[in-house]
């Protein structure tokens, strides 16, 4: 993960920026947008400012991602470039009770600092009244952030208590959009009733003589079409002056189309507003009006229908981000600290690193910590899938939004805000929501010139028409233009595959796998091989001491003493295992003198004047140090019983061997055999002798293995198998997986591992289970199945309706609802990957 921007101190962001190797990577929220065509002309706008090195804007979450360098270009010129191009961002504000302040010089530091941070747009604190009023892109910062700087500038911050929280941009959108249709709805209506009367099968709906009236349609359709529908002549404008065209323009031309001919019918016509009207057609007058047919209904239930489609969308788009509320729902909002002594409660947001928490038996853990004081179990299942409790005891390392049980707690935080486990998980999925599959370029370039196209199609479907097909009848032919205009209007293809994209990564959220970005979603289903690393991968990764064999001339005390000596310095999993074993035994160790971590070979150690030298036979060979046959021969027994036995050797003379044992996971075999019924290849991989790795491998299902690799090899067999044309996928969880999860098609990160191999992987695993393997895949799969289907459904949707709409059998009014449909149920299709259940669940 990318590590914060040093000129964003600030924690406790979802998505702050970030620094990468090519720039800081900033997210801010974009309004306006209404189709594909949209989201790729901010794009190009975005990606082609100096400065800017990659640009992202997802349609379905409404927010762009911008990697930039700061040094050239910030956030409030990106945002003033997405306004240019006639669209929204959305801005937040926050007010806050200063302390600190003794000066003018006080207020205007701060000023000056809180103005330095990205996105914020406008900050001002009064240094009388000891507060401030920061306004700042919404996305790009959060009030934490903010809080934070002040902190950092040596004064006190928290936010001015509003009683009721206000509702976000996003709801209060979602409450316009909702008024705006159905105030549409209210003045369409009549307009509606009037045409069904229109019809000769409805000849007896009674229609009442007002709605019959040119001059009332008039009166109720202008404000739908002015008013109400003044988004779509704004969006068009600014997209044609930009010189890109969107579906702002097909609905702009359409229902003016519609509405201009009407009002020119009804002003040509000599109807004046006072005459009384017969029960007639619809848009007839009496004996005092010519018989006219009008287009006001045409306009107006379009516009009505687009409206209504828009708001059922944001209605799914917002159910399509659940992951991520649940996820934030998990983190408790306030905490208990110790502060002068004196224990107080604060909210979670406001734990400083060292802070020392208290946390109750049945309260969450707010922050990540070590614990100081007391012991308890503690619920992780939101992290492992263990639904077992884990007992944690002084010096034991917690983890924020976990469930303390039964005992109280003192932990020191050792990390907050944005840079907790869980804040980060929250990072990973909003990421992977707001990033784009490269399937998705497919429709991009497609919607790019679409809408010309469809243009060019309902003129020539209007001089078809009028010229040849009926020749003269403006009014049909000009109907059967606007049908094709609507019907054509590319929202499917733009919400087609960002919400598959979003419901599948935050469902996958929910079974514990991270996804990185859509690309990784992509292309995981692509996977042939999988490559898993031996020790904490398919094993437990906590063997214990099972063996010691010692030469003649050396007690097992002794050797013990000399061996946990050296291997203490040690972090491999199986020294671990050997000291703690000695431990076991009631052994003292001294401390070393001299020691040497061999990659892939062993230890050299010097203790008490000795060297001390454990590890492999090529270890001792190198050293020349000479192993009975009998010893090598008694060593392969231990290892065909599948245990890592190890050579001693003491100031050059072999001193005896110690073996350790790590057992399977009780899963592996079970998700081995599920992976091979996909058709995927399985390999082990490890660095331990072959003997021992082949025993493993037996236990767990997999016939294929690589033994005696070294960390630096992982890499090279992983490309070997590259050569081979294997899309090949690496699951690991150490320190020595990471150049070998760097080069794989998809790197797999075991999340009970070390941070460098989640750093380098693709798809962190949050559980421990192998089973989250063929879950991942299995996700890929069916997301990239629904993204196809989606697609499928919008283009097959626009290449049937368009020629349909041409000839004549879709009116204007249908093609809308159709149009609105077809959205509609591209993000309902999506959001069934949120009702997904995989095989295998923790």
């Amino acid at each position: 993960m990318d590590k914060p921007a040093t000129d964003n101190t600030a924690t406790g962001s979802a998505l702050p920026p970030v620094e990468g190797a090519s720039g800081l990577l900033t997210t801010f929220q974009i309004t306006g947008m209404t189709c594909a065509a949209c989201s790729s002309r901010i794009e190009k706008g975005l990606s082609r400012m100096e400065g800017v090195n990659q640009a992202n804007v997802n349609l379905a979450i409404e927010q762009a991602t911008v990697r930039y360098d700061p040094k050239v270009i910030n956030v409030n010129q990106l945002r003033d470039k997405v306004e240019a191009l006639g669209y929204g961002t959305v801005t937040e504000s926050v007010d806050l009770d200063i302390t600190g302040m003794t000066c003018a010089a006080c207020s205007a530091r701060i000023e000056k600092g809180l103005s330095r941070l990205p996105g914020v747009s406008r900050a001002n604190v009064n240094l009388a009244l000891e507060t401030g009023h920061v306004e700042f892109t919404a996305g790009a910062l959060k009030a934490s952030d903010i809080t934070a700087k002040i902190r950092q500038l040596g004064y006190g911050a928290e936010l001015q208590q509003t009683g009721e929280e206000t509702s976000s941009a996003r709801e209060r959108e979602l409450q316009r959009k909702k008024w705006k249709w159905m105030i549409s709805a209210a003045l369409s209506i009549p307009l509606l009733w009037a045409m069904v009367g229109h019809f000769s099968f409805t000849s007896w709906i009674w229609v009442p003589d007002l709605f019959m009236n040119p001059w009332f349609q008039l009166l109720l359709a202008t404000p739908v079409q002015f008013v109400i529908g003044w988004q779509f002549y704004v969006g068009a404008y600014k997209a044609l002056r930009s010189g890109s065209a969107n579906m702002d323009v097909l609905v702009a031309l359409g229902t003016s189309a519609a509405f201009f001919y009407s009002l020119y019918l009804t002003l040509s016509s000599g109807y004046l507003p006072a005459t009384t009207m017969d029960h007639g057609a619809m848009g007839t007058s009496t004996a005092a009006m010519p018989a006219v047919e009008l287009y006001y209904e045409t306009s107006a239930i379009l516009i009505t229908l687009i409206l209504l489609g828009k708001w059922f969308e944001a209605v799914a788009k917002g159910r399509s981000s659940q992951a991520i509320k649940s996820l934030i729902e998990l983190a408790p909002r306030e905490a208990r600290v110790i502060r002068d002594g004196q224990e107080v409660v604060i909210p979670a947001s406001y734990v400083a690193v060292g802070d020392i928490v208290l946390v109750k038996p049945g309260d969450s853990i707010p922050v990540d910590g070590i614990v100081e004081e007391g012991q308890s179990s503690v619920d992780e299942s939101m992290l492992s899938g263990e639904s077992l409790p884990v007992d944690k005891k002084p010096g034991d390392a917690v983890t924020g939004a976990t469930l303390n049980k039964n005992g109280m707690l003192r932990l020191r935080a050792t990390r907050v805000g944005a840079d907790t486990a869980l804040s980060q998980i929250i990072k990973v999925v909003e990421q992977a929501q707001g990033s784009k599959a490269p399937i998705q370029r497919i429709a991009d370039v497609i919607s790019g010139i679409f809408v010309p196209i469809v243009v060019g199609i309902a003129v020539v479907t209007f001089l078809i028409w009028y010229f040849f097909a009926s020749p003269g009848d403006f009014a049909g032919s000009l109907e059967k233009a606007i049908a094709v205009l609507v019907i054509a209007c590319p929202c499917a293809l733009g919400l087609a595959t960002p919400t598959s994209v979003m419901a599948g990564s935050g469902r996958a959220a929910e079974y514990g796998i991270l996804f990185k970005g859509g690309e990784h979603l992509e292309s995981a289903q692509q996977i042939q091989t999988v490559v898993l690393d031996k020790t904490g991968t398919v094993t437990q990764g906590k063997p214990v001491l099972t063996d010691v064999v010692t030469a003649s001339d050396w007690t097992e005390m002794e050797l013990l003493q000399r061996v946990g000596a050296a291997e203490q310095n040690s972090e491999h999993p199986l020294a671990e295992a050997i000291v703690e074993g000695i431990r076991g035994k009631d052994i003292a160790l001294s401390p070393s003198e001299q020691f040497e971590n061999i990659p892939g070979y062993g230890v050299r150690a010097h203790v008490q004047g000795q060297e001390i030298l454990v590890g492999t036979r090529r270890l001792l060979a190198d050293a020349k140090v000479n192993v009975p046959d009998g010893i090598v021969t008694q060593m392969n027994q231990l290892e065909e019983q599948g245990r890592t036995a190890m050579l001693v050797a003491i100031d050059g003379s072999w001193a005896g061997i110690v073996a350790v044992a790590d057992t399977i996971k009780e899963t592996s075999r079970e998700a081995v055999s599920r992976l091979q019924a996909m058709g995927i290849d399985v390999i082990m991989i490890t660095g331990d002798n072959e003997r021992t790795a082949r025993a493993v491998a037996e236990q767990a299902g997999i016939h294929n293995v690589l033994a005696e690799v070294l960390p630096e090899g992982k890499a090279a067999e992983v490309k070997k198998l590259q050569a081979n044309g294997h899309k090949v996928a690496m699951v690991g969880d150490g320190i020595n997986d990471a150049p070998a999860l760097a080069t794989a098609d998809i790197g797999m990160a075991i999340g009970t591992g070390t941070d460098v191999a989640m750093e380098a992987a693709d798809i962190t695993l949050m559980r421990g289970d192998l089973n989250s393997i063929a879950d991942a895949i299995e996700m890929s799969r069916r997301t990239m199945g629904n993204i196809k289907q989606n697609l499928f459904w919008a283009l097959g949707y626009n290449v049937i309706g368009i020629p349909i709409a041409a000839v004549g059998f879709l009116a204007p009014w249908l093609a809308g609802a159709a149009m609105a449909f077809s959205s509609v149920s591209v993000v309902l299709n999506a959001l069934r990957l949120q009702r997904m259940k995989l095989q295998h669940k923790a």
